[in-house]
């Protein structure tokens, strides 16, 4: 029977977190303390230093020797059920490949790190739920996350191969990528070329490389931003980095075109859309103009989000043309879809249609728009053919092997790779042998990563504070995003816990962790691969105000 007692230990472990939110989001939303440049900043200090560190600090502490395997197994066999469940989804019922990658993060990867350690230490206890959400966070970061990037860069490869070579991808023998490409985020679309060179045996070898346009203007970019080095800059909301997967290769802070004007009238201090598109604001310095291509490629970069900004179309991706990628081989880019919607991605927010919607166009023989709802905009479905053939591709391992090398691409990149590489080392050493860390270094960590829950927080109420809309999607998506979160992802984690026969505390302590509100690390590769991003920004953040009561309810109903 759960006691006052024991929700008071709860309260003290969770509410310090939500006060570290509301003070971010109340010096950008009321007080008006930070500006986007120093939000931008303090996001990339989260993203650069405090939560790796607080990664490496939680996992090198654990004992990989004596780890919960039956506990690890249900939540292994929650995961993989439901992709398995989604994958068969997809082929029988022509699901979007979308809509898998979104449905399995809702309902899988729930926030642990920053969220569930604290949350289940206090409802029960650190030396059982804290040992055992360190194992999740685990498993998370070397596996799950891994997989996830596998997903979105299969996603990439086949808009790239089947844009770009929609006849003759069978042919296609070996791959080539520049080594400045580090995504295949907007598959072939204005930001990736593919060249292909035909052999004497008439196969085909594809090299990838940034477009011509994409290197002028990222050129163009890099010369503006260096001639504004001595004058005040606008903030750059596309660059804020929070749990980012990469390091950025641009400068700190970045030039770009957040519009202040705009910025403080959202949070209640702004003038008109005329005065801020013509750059007069409140916001301490009127804004200098950008080169005219690139203002009007950005002009829907409302607001800050999290993405990971080294990727070469993760700071255009809501530029002029979205990209949605649905399921099916014929499936094509979908350009120019922004009048479906409005600015901020709700004209189709209630609709519910996740599978391929197979239709004609008014002359009967052309492609055929449908919503989908999401933040992008709307999808292509082009006719079958008349023997509902699936366009061909390359040979399975010639397309693994390109999507292995963008995978491994993005983890170099990602400084909490190394964390949690390194973090497994040396508890596999220190544990084995006893060793201890130096103090100095011991230390040394100790201090960044004991504030790193706290800036984590304060990071994400920097994030809400900056966003237009608390629910971005929809009311109807959100109903049902929701629904994923807390009551199918903990409902097949119970399923798989009893499976594995996870009974007691240990049960309990698995529903409640899958029951935690969205995960954050998710949200960045939807917005950097423009898959959803308004579905996954409002189950982090409407998730997160909700996960606290919603968790108390199952953590006293188990325990009745």
């Amino acid at each position: 029977m759960i006691t006052a007692a024991d929700l008071y230990h709860v309260f003290t472990a969770v509410v310090p977190l939500y006060v570290a939110m509301t003070l971010a989001y109340g010096s950008v939303r009321w007080w008006r303390i930070f500006t986007p440049d120093q939000c931008s900043g303090i996001n990339r200090f989260v993203a650069l230093f405090a939560v790796p560190l607080l990664s490496f600090h939680f996992i090198s502490s654990n004992d990989p020797y004596a780890m919960n395997l039956r506990f690890l197994a249900a939540d292994t066999l929650q995961k993989l059920a439901v992709l398995a469940l989604l994958g068969l989804w997809c082929r029988l019922r022509r699901g979007s490949l979308d809509w898998l990658i979104t449905l399995f993060s809702l309902s899988t990867l729930p926030n642990t790190l920053v969220m569930g350690i604290p949350l289940l230490r206090g409802m029960y206890g650190a030396a059982s739920a804290g040992t055992l959400m360190v194992q999740i966070v685990v498993l998370q970061c070397i596996i799950w996350y891994t997989l996830m990037l596998f997903l979105f860069e299969y996603r990439g490869a086949k808009m790239l191969v089947l844009e770009q070579f929609p006849d003759t991808a069978a042919d296609i023998v070996s791959f080539r990528v520049d080594s400045d490409v580090v995504s295949l985020a907007g598959g072939g679309g204005a930001d990736l070329q593919a060249e292909a060179e035909v052999g004497e045996d008439g196969r085909m070898r594809v090299t990838v490389r940034k477009s011509t346009s994409s290197r002028s203007e990222a050129a163009c970019s890099h010369s503006h931003s260096h001639s504004q080095s001595m004058q005040p800059r606008v903030s750059n909301l596309s660059g804020v980095e929070i749990y980012s997967l990469q390091s950025s290769r641009n400068p700190t802070p970045r030039g770009s075109s957040f519009n202040h004007a705009e910025f403080f009238n959202i949070v209640g201090k702004g003038g008109d859309e005329e005065k801020g598109s013509a750059g007069a604001g409140t916001g301490g310095h009127s804004p200098q103009p950008l080169p005219q291509a690139l203002a009007a490629k950005r002009k829907d970069l409302h607001m800050f989000v999290w993405s990971s900004s080294a990727s070469p179309v993760s700071e255009r991706a809501a530029g002029a043309a979205v990209h949605v990628f649905g399921g099916g081989a014929d499936d094509v880019l979908a350009k120019g879809g922004a009048q479906a919607y409005d600015e901020y991605g709700r004209g189709g927010g209630d609709d519910l249609s996740f599978r391929n919607k197979n239709g004609r166009a008014a002359n009967g023989d052309g492609p055929t728009l449908s919503k989908l709802g999401s933040n992008s905009t709307a999808q292509l479905h082009p006719k079958d053919d008349s023997e509902g053939r699936a366009a061909a591709m390359p040979p399975a391992s010639v397309m693994t092997r390109l999507i292995l090398i963008m995978v491994w691409r993005k983890l170099i990149r990602n400084p909490n790779t190394y964390s949690s590489l390194i973090g497994v080392v040396w508890s596999l050493v220190s544990y084995r042998w006893g060793i201890e860390m130096p103090a100095i270094i011991a230390r040394s960590i100790s201090i960044l990563s004991d504030a790193g829950l706290g800036m984590a927080m304060f990071s994400l109420g920097l994030f809400m504070a900056l966003q237009p809309r608390i629910i971005a999607c929809g009311n109807s998506l959100a109903a049902y995003a929701m629904a994923v979160r807390f009551l199918v992802g903990p409902a097949v984690m119970a399923a798989a816990s009893l499976a594995v026969g996870l009974r007691g505390v240990l049960l309990h302590i698995a529903i409640v962790q899958a029951a935690l509100p969205q995960g954050i690390v998710p949200f960045v590769f939807a917005k950097e691969y423009n898959v959803h991003p308004n579905i996954l920004s409002t189950a982090v953040i409407f998730g997160m105000l909700i996960a606290l009561p919603i968790t108390l309810v199952y953590y006293i109903l188990l325990g009745l």
